[in-house]
C-alpha cells in the first residue's frame, strides 16, 4: 500500500467485524494445541474434515460453509475468560496499528456456551471489556451481541434476555448471523421486539446466503436497523429502492463477500453500485483473521476501486450509520475531516 493513502491514512470505523473471527491465526494454533481440539470441526463435531497444515493456514477454507465450520473451529479454540481476554487484547493491538477509532463488535455468546456450557458469560464479557475499554482514549469499542440463527428462535430470545441485563458491559444491540436459508428472519421477530422494547439496538444479516427477500424480511419484519452484506438485494431494483428510501445502511464486507461466494458474478463491486443506486454503504472485513485481511486492506481495495471521494463517503457513511451520541460522531468526524484536509494540502509525487 502507497504511502500517504486515504486507506492508509484516514480514521475507521467498525461496523460489521466479529470479534472471534480476529483471533491471529498463531494464537489459534497456540490456544486449539493447549486446549487439545483440533483445528477443524464438523457438523457431527468428530474432528478434522481436512488437515489444516496441507493449506499452510489453519484458516483456509473453500467456501461460505466450510468457512462456518472453521468459525466454529475457533470458538471451540476459546474455552475461559482469559482466553477471550487475549482475543480482545490483540484486537485492540491491530486496530489501534490501522488507526482504528470506533467500534460495534460482533460477539457470539450462545455459540460460546454450545462449544463450553461451563463457561461463564458475565466473567467472560468482563474480561473482554476490560481490554476492550484499554483503548481508550484513542478508540472507542461497543457490543452486538448475535443472537445466532442456527440455535433457533427459543436460543435467540433467551440470549436477548441475557445480553438485555449486560449493557453495563457495554452491550449496546443484538445482531442475528448464521445460516439465513434454513433459519429465516420470521422466526426472529420476538426476539427482536423484545431487544428493541429494552433499549437494545438491531441489525441483521442478510443477502449474502439467501436471496433479496431475506434483506427485506429483515428490514420489514425484524426492523434491522443495518443491514450485514446485504449484496445479493442487488437482483431486486425494489429491495435496493427500500434500503434507499429507508436509509438503511449496508455494511459491505469485499473480501468476505468473495471468498464466501456471497458476491453475485454479475456485480462484482456491490458497494459502487449500491452508492450509485443511492443507498448507504460502509465498508468493513468481517472476519479479518479468517479472511486474511485488514479493515485497512479492506478501504485499500475500495480506494483502488471506487476512488478517494467514495471510501471518504462510505467513512462518513459509517459515523453517520453507528449506534452513538451526537457528540461523539462530531467528534470522528473532526477527526476523519482534519485527514482528508492534510492529504489535500499535500503535493502528490
Amino acid at each position: 500500500m502507497a504511502p500517504g493513502t486515504l486507506a492508509e491514512r484516514i480514521p475507521k470505523i467498525h461496523l460489521h467485524c466479529h470479534l472471534e473471527g480476529c483471533l491471529r491465526a498463531p494464537t489459534f494454533l497456540e490456544l486449539a494445541g493447549k486446549h487439545g481440539v483440533p483445528l477443524r470441526y464438523t457438523r457431527g463435531g468428530e474432528g478434522a474434515a481436512r488437515s489444516a497444515q496441507d493449506d499452510n493456514s489453519p484458516y483456509a477454507f473453500a467456501d461460505l460453509d466450510e468457512f462456518l465450520l472453521l468459525f466454529a473451529a475457533v470458538i471451540r479454540a476459546l474455552r475461559d475468560p482469559e482466553d477471550y481476554a487475549r482475543l480482545a487484547r490483540e484486537f485492540v493491538e491491530d486496530a489501534l496499528a490501522q488507526k482504528v477509532i470506533y467500534g460495534e463488535l460482533f460477539i457470539s455468546p450462545s455459540v460460546w456456551t454450545f462449544f463450553n456450557p461451563a463457561l461463564d458469560v458475565r466473567a467472560t464479557m468482563e474480561a473482554i471489556v476490560t481490554e476492550l475499554r484499554a483503548a481508550q482514549p484513542r478508540a472507542t469499542f461497543r457490543l452486538l451481541a448475535d443472537l445466532t440463527r442456527n440455535f433457533g428462535a427459543e436460543s435467540a430470545m433467551a440470549t436477548a434476555r441475557t445480553m438485555a441485563g449486560m449493557t453495563d458491559l457495554d452491550v449496546i444491540g443484538v445482531a442475528l448471523g448464521g445460516d439465513e436459508t434454513r433459519f429465516p428472519a420470521r422466526l426472529f421477530g420476538d426476539a427482536f421486539a423484545y431487544a428493541r422494547s429494552e433499549g437494545l439496538h438491531c441489525v441483521a444479516h442478510a443477502g449474502e446466503s439467501d436471496d433479496h427477500p431475506s434483506v427485506r424480511d429483515a428490514v420489514e419484519r425484524l426492523g434491522a436497523e443495518r443491514i450485514g452484506h446485504g449484496v445479493r438485494a442487488l437482483a431486486d431494483p425494489a429491495t435496493v429502492e427500500l434500503l434507499a428510501t429507508r436509509r438503511v445502511a449496508l455494511e459491505i464486507c469485499p473480501t468476505s463477500n468473495r471468498l464466501t461466494g456471497a458476491e453475485l458474478p454479475e456485480h462484482p463491486h456491490p458497494f459502487v453500485e449500491f452508492d450509485q443506486l443511492g443507498c448507504v454503504v460502509t465498508i468493513d472485513a468481517d472476519d479479518p483473521a479468517i479472511f486474511r485481511t485488514t479493515l485497512e486492506q479492506e478501504y485499500a481495495l475500495v480506494e483502488r476501486v471506487a476512488g478517494r471521494r467514495a471510501l471518504e463517503r462510505y467513512v462518513r457513511n459509517a459515523i453517520g450509520a453507528a449506534f452513538s451520541d451526537a457528540r461523539h460522531k462530531q467528534a470522528m468526524e473532526a477527526q476523519v475531516a482534519a485527514t482528508v484536509a492534510e492529504l489535500h494540502a499535500r503535493p502528490r509525487s
